[in-house]
């Protein structure tokens, strides 16, 4: 309804008297009133007029069924309120936020009948074609649809800005969320009306920041509506829909949606859109961080684009987005052969060296764990990487380049030379001293040196230089430190498979003592290395052979022991060993004068014989748990590195770590 006059303050009980008459003189009336409420100087002399806003109230409350235009001004009205937090509390007072909330909830019913009646007639005409009367009908209500859509729109727009103004208070926004305000917006993502779309998409942004709205929003398949605005026409839209989803790609499951209903390659596409790079990379990001997706990402054009964005960058950092994706994509072997095609990796370290960006060397460090040709690029490269191994330059830069040239288990590769060329023995030995430097930068070292510690001239360069006390003395200091103990022993596993490192490590050091103690450590990483270790120290040297023997005999019928003590039996299993009851074995004699009780190689041992730590020379024992004969490296065959084929190699460190693979502090096996 038009309203052709213009209002005066001065006349408001006019206006107030057509809000008692009939319904077009109250859409009229509203109407007027909407004209003063819209400019905010009237606003403060309307809040002093308590008979009109009490009117406007009640004629919202008894009729808002009987009109649309009326609903809708009456609520504008109170929207013009709405739009200074001073005024809530008097929207609060007449109760106008959960009367939207219904009307809201109404329409959006109304409008699901709407569509299910214009389905029918729509079905109808398909079915007889030719029936023209039909086809009218149709036509008339698809006609009458359209325009109440319109009304409707409108009305909807203007009741859920209000609520949005609203919910500037938690305690409010907590109230709407009781009444289902998340299901009504997501309902709303159907509609075609891009202003309204706007402001919905807005509300769910403002609401999706709490995790039990992100979870009603989880339950209406949100990310479905959403993936059609991606792309769209309107750059308002489009930009608030990237932040709802920027706020959604926090939870893992909704990240998973993302990829299966398509987002992946459409917000790959608004990466060459400077209005959306930013937020698009945001979302890639954190879809980039779950493994299972990181090698889609080879099947766009994702990585020729960001490796252009790298090479553009005309700051000495790049920025934080950009590299922290790029470090993700690159812990993935087929992301990284892209990386590296044409002259990528060449690239990536002549800028990493030029402004020595640690977060670009870390990029590098990933690419550089990936077994296979890329690996073989870096060859190139050793010589600057070691260069930048100094007391001169950034610590987390060095940390990086020490992280990479560890990766670089390449057997063409002259470990020694690059050692004695650029003096990195002296500064290896250095930072092993407790106290020195920050631990991952130690930790590097460590890990540094049981990498070059494969080539047998390194490992005697280092075992002369007194590293191997210098180890043990870290191992001492660090013995809390899975991480560290396990990269420790490492060491001493590659130094064994050397003549000249092995008598060192076995006769000149208390090594093989420490293994012993950690035989039986709770982490299932160290124990499986210090068996390994201990495996071939045992081969070379009789008597450490004995005193290993000796310990696992020792560790394994302790366990037995304590096995049998502590079983609690009850009736049902009194009897499980035949009509003997078991209680006398266990408590009218000492256990150890049981040997009966022991297992041989052809079954139990004769009472009458006596079992030592011989027993168990044929024996491979594990944790107390006989699992075949030993395997030496003697009995094995050897890699290029002389190592036994079939030997684990490097322990992965806590630095690289994926979701899906098991992590090493479990307390089970692998």
């Amino acid at each position: 309804m038009e309203i052709d006059e213009v209002a005066n303050i001065n006349d408001m009980d006019e206006y107030i008297e057509l809000l008692y008459e009939d319904i077009p003189d109250k859409v009229r009336g509203s109407a007027l009133i909407l004209q003063l409420a819209r400019n905010p100087d009237n606003l403060e002399e309307l809040l002093l007029n308590e008979t009109a806003l009490g009117a406007l109230a009640r004629v919202l409350r008894e009729d808002w069924k009987q009109s649309v235009e009326l609903a809708t001004n009456i609520i504008y009205i109170f929207f013009c309120f709405s739009s200074f937090s001073q005024f809530h509390g008097l929207i609060t007072h007449y109760k106008i936020g959960a009367l939207c909330m219904n009307i809201i909830d109404h329409e959006l019913k109304r409008h699901e009948l709407w569509q299910e009646e214009l389905s029918k007639k729509k079905k109808a005409v398909d079915e007889d074609p030719e029936n023209q009367t039909l086809r009218k009908e149709y036509e008339k209500t698809f006609k009458k649809y359209q325009g109440l859509v319109v009304k409707q729109e409108q009305l909807l727009r203007v009741a859920l800005y209000l609520l949005l103004n609203l919910a500037e208070d938690t305690r409010t926004e907590l109230k709407m969320r009781n009444k289902n305000i998340v299901h009504m917006l997501v309902k709303a993502l159907d509609r075609d009306n891009f202003e309204l779309l706007i402001l919905v998409v807005s509300f769910l942004k403002k609401l999706s920041i709490f995790m039990e709205n992100k979870n009603d929003m989880v339950e209406m398949d949100i990310v479905e509506k959403l993936v059609k605005m991606v792309p769209c026409e309107h750059e308002d839209l489009l930009n608030i829909t990237l932040r709802l989803l920027l706020n959604l790609s926090f939870d893992t499951g909704l990240r998973n949606k993302m990829v299966q209903v398509g987002l992946l390659p459409k917000l790959t596409a608004l990466l060459g859109n400077e209005n959306y790079k930013q937020i698009a990379m945001c979302v890639l990001y954190h879809i980039s961080m779950d493994d299972r997706f990181k090698s889609m990402f080879a099947y766009t054009d994702c990585i020729p684009q960001l490796m252009k964005m790298l090479f553009e960058c005309s700051d000495e950092r790049i920025d934080l987005e950009l590299i922290s994706f790029c470090i993700n994509l690159a812990a993935n072997k087929r992301n990284v052969q892209l990386i590296c095609e044409g002259n990528g990796l060449k690239m990536l370290m002549k800028r990493a060296l030029k402004f020595k960006d640690p977060l670009l060397m870390k990029m590098i460090r990933n690419i550089s764990q990936h077994d296979g040709p890329t690996k073989n690029l870096f060859i190139d490269y050793v010589g600057d990487l070691a260069a930048q191994i100094s007391n001169d330059e950034e610590e987390e830069f060095v940390i990086e380049c020490l992280g990479t040239l560890a990766n670089l288990t390449i057997p063409d590769l002259d470990w020694e030379l690059v050692l004695k060329e650029y003096k990195l023995v002296p500064y290896l030995k250095d930072k092993l001293k407790p106290g020195t430097a920050e631990d991952d930068l130690v930790l590097e070292v460590v890990i540094m040196i049981g990498t070059v510690s494969m080539d047998d001239s390194c490992a005697a360069l280092l075992a002369k230089s007194g590293i191997i006390p210098a180890l043990i003395e870290l191992l001492n200091a660090q013995q809390e430190d899975d991480e560290f103990v396990c990269q420790i022993i490492y060491v001493f596993y590659q130094m064994v498979f050397h003549q000249a490192t092995r008598d060192v490590i076995i006769k000149e050091t208390q090594a093989p003592a420490y293994l012993i103690d950690l035989m039986h450590d709770k982490n299932n990483e160290i124990r499986k290395v210090c068996d390994n270790t201990l495996d071939i120290i045992a081969e070379y040297d009789e008597e450490w052979a004995k005193k290993i023997q000796s310990e696992k005999f020792r560790w394994h019928n302790s366990q037995w022991l304590e096995m049998v003590e502590s079983r609690q039996m009850d009736e049902s299993e009194q009897y499980l060993y035949g009509d003997d009851r078991i209680e006398p074995y266990i408590h009218e004699g000492d256990i150890l004068e049981r040997p009966d009780l022991f297992y041989s190689s052809d079954g139990l041992i004769a009472s009458e014989g006596a079992i030592s730590p011989d027993f168990f020379n044929d024996y491979h024992l594990q944790n107390g748990d006989v699992v075949g004969q030993h395997s030496f490296p003697g009995s094995l065959g050897m890699d290029g590195f002389g190592q036994p084929i079939g030997i684990l190699g490097r322990p992965a460190t806590a630095y690289g770590f994926r979701p899906d693979e098991p992590y090493y502090y479990g307390y089970g096996s692998r």
